[in-house]
């Protein structure tokens, strides 16, 4: 079930991206035909008189068509409304119409979730989530929901940073007996653990966050800006070390591997699937923006030289450079897919 709800937000994130497009040509009485999820052959379409809906057989993307070189086609070539005719401006807007509804819905996602759970408040120290059997921190009765106040004299407080805090504490004391006040439901109680040789004691931690109403009609767009500003930085900075070789392509996750930690998080708490509903959409957002032939930004340099030169490049030039792109993203795709296949089924790995 939960796979089937990863796949779910994985599709219809394809869908908005795409209907950010459609909708634009549309608005602007530009001639779509297709509208297609998914790559390759058509397994289920729907038709109308101006425009054909598609599923096809490869779930890597989709793409809206226009009837400009369909050789089928009944529209004249030097209709206004075709979008080859159409203002660098209108086109332009077409182009970036699926990376703007991508953002929009990754802000709205993320504004629905506080609506939900309201606007998280941090607590005074960290949650105990679970506890490994037979290692340090079960055998001394320490439990599941505990909240740890106090690590070594050291107070733990409201700092966001307060896991990390006592991950360092405790790895910096391997053998050495570490007391920790804990709040047990209202009850303070104090336990004396002795991490391992490798500084563990065998926990599961998570920030102690307390939910609250909003105060406000304006503080739950707040919050979702600023969870909206949390992810763009990182994900920027993700493409950022990617770009500059601080990280490598294994880095990168395929669709499968999108599914397989999306259902993991489906499982964890199903709520959070709108967290990683925003993350993904910002994702193909940022992707789809950058000037990778076959992608939404490499037509926007291609409008950009148009407007420069005054002419547009030869369709020729453009269709090679598409199809390179497309070669590209393909085979890479497919190294993705096979790399994040073979950790999930051979190795176990949890991606």
């Amino acid at each position: 079930m939960e796979f089937l709800a990863a796949i779910g937000v994985l599709a219809f994130l394809i869908v908005i991206h795409e209907l950010g497009h459609f909708l634009a040509a549309r608005l602007q009485g530009i001639h779509a035909n297709r509208f297609s999820i998914g790559f390759g052959p058509v397994l289920v379409k729907y038709d109308t008189p101006q425009t054909e809906y598609a599923l096809r057989a490869f779930p890597l993307g989709g793409f809206v068509g226009f009837p400009d070189d369909d050789p089928d086609s009944k529209i004249p070539k030097d209709d206004p409304d075709l979008l080859k005719n159409r203002p660098i401006l209108d086109r332009a807007i077409v182009m970036v119409a699926g990376v703007v509804a991508n953002v929009v819905f990754a802000y709205v996602a993320l504004l629905i979730l506080v609506l939900i759970t309201g606007i998280e408040q941090p607590a005074p120290g960290i949650i105990i989530g679970s506890t490994i059997k037979d290692q340090p921190a079960a055998l001394v009765g320490i439990q599941p929901e505990d909240i740890v106040l106090e690590a070594d004299g050291q107070n733990l407080g409201l700092s966001p940073d307060s896991v990390k805090k006592f991950q360092r504490i405790v790895e910096n004391a391997p053998q050495k007996p570490l007391a920790l006040v804990i709040d047990r439901k209202g009850e303070r109680v104090v336990k004396t653990v002795t991490p391992n040789q490798k500084g563990k004691i065998g926990i599961a931690l998570s920030p102690n966050i307390l939910r609250r109403a909003p105060a406000n009609f304006v503080e739950p767009f707040q919050t979702a800006g600023q969870k909206f500003w949390f992810i763009a930085e990182n994900t920027l900075n993700g493409f950022g070390q990617l770009l500059t070789g601080k990280v490598g392509v294994d880095q990168l996750s395929s669709p499968v591997g999108i599914i397989k930690y999306t259902a993991d998080v489906s499982t964890r708490d199903p709520i959070n699937l709108l967290s990683m509903a925003a993350l993904i959409s910002f994702n193909l957002a940022l992707l789809n923006i950058l000037p990778i032939p076959g992608l939404d930004g490499s037509h926007l340099v291609f409008l950009l030289l148009e407007a420069v030169r005054g002419k547009p490049v030869s369709e020729v030039i453009q269709q090679r450079v598409l199809q390179t792109g497309l070669v590209f993203l393909m085979g890479l795709s497919l190294v993705l897919i096979f790399k994040d296949s073979f950790n999930w089924i051979i190795k176990g790995s949890p991606f």
